[in-house]
């Protein structure tokens, strides 16, 4: 797991000043470079702090595009929208100016709204420059859980965007449908960024560095590809 760095800290406070300017860098490359950047981002307690503190950031904002990770199937009004989420957190500020792309839209299941998410996924610059990703206790990352309906696609197509619908579990809560990008996607990127927390979640990380089943814990299929750098970032 050559590719895999570890970046551990004493603090949330060091990790979230760490993060925030590797993010900021990495959104000024990608607008030097391309003269557009693509950030994709998760929800979660982990990246609230950075995505705050960016906001107030004197970037080029309007020439970036700020794109969803995974959605709940839910309304973007819901409070267990990643989408408001990230409007009340990272879109807020010098960030306004950024360009949003949404993962819901107006079909009545996730399966259905795949088709309408695919094309406008397909259209953003490629590699992105950023993906953040988070972790579950039960082994998930983005909405890839472990033996969802929808799983075994995710894992292996070339769509960027992928339809899940997951057991049921404390994790999950009751919203079960959800539009996640695929491993295929989240390898079209420069970086991915992974933000874990606590011991407990620090324990589930090192399980999924072993071996076993991906269907188990679909964090090792990032943890296992050679495509891209994963930049593990923890804290207490």
């Amino acid at each position: 797991m050559n590719n895999i760095i570890e970046k551990f800290f004493n603090s949330k406070t060091e990790l979230t000043a760490d993060l925030a300017q590797s993010i900021e860098q990495g959104l000024e490359q990608g607008i030097k470079d391309d003269g557009r950047a693509v950030i994709c981002v998760s929800g979660g307690s982990s990246p609230k702090p950075a995505y705050q503190q960016l906001s107030h950031l004197p970037l080029a904002w309007d020439q970036v595009d700020v794109v969803m990770v995974d959605e709940r199937w839910v309304d973007p009004s819901h409070e267990k929208s990643n989408e408001t989420f990230i409007k009340e957190t990272l879109l807020q500020n010098e960030a306004l100016k950024a360009n949003f792309v949404s993962m819901k839209n107006a079909h009545i299941t996730a399966q259905e709204g795949q088709v309408e998410c695919e094309l406008t996924f397909k259209k953003l610059k490629k590699p992105f420059d950023i993906t953040i990703l988070g972790m579950g206790p039960d082994g998930h990352t983005a909405s890839l859980f472990p033996n969802a309906q929808g799983l075994e696609h995710a894992l292996t197509t070339t769509d960027f965007v992928c339809a899940i619908d997951a057991i049921k579990s404390d994790v999950t809560g009751d919203i079960t449908q959800r539009l996640s990008l695929t491993l295929h996607a989240i390898k079209q990127s420069k970086v991915v960024k992974l933000l874990i927390s606590g011991e407990e979640k620090l324990a589930v990380y090192k399980q999924a560095k072993m071996s076993g089943e991906i269907k188990d814990m679909p964090l090792r299929a990032i943890l296992n590809q050679t495509e891209v750098t994963v930049e593990v970032y923890w804290a207490p």
